[in-house]
């Protein structure tokens, strides 16, 4: 049971970590993809806008 353990642990932890790293990636693309500025920068100004 332990070996199963430690194999199943090692599993998760390799590839848990390279899911993240593609994640993160994904979504830093997404936040710096020129296309997308204008939405952000409308969203940044949203607390200053009186109604």
């Amino acid at each position: 049971m332990n070996e199963t353990y430690m194999a199943v642990a090692g599993f998760a932890q390799t590839w848990g970590l390279i899911y993240f790293v593609i994640l993160f990636s994904i979504v830093l693309a997404y936040a710096l993809w020129p296309k997308n500025r204008e939405k952000f920068d409308d969203a940044s100004q949203i607390p200053f806008r009186e109604d």
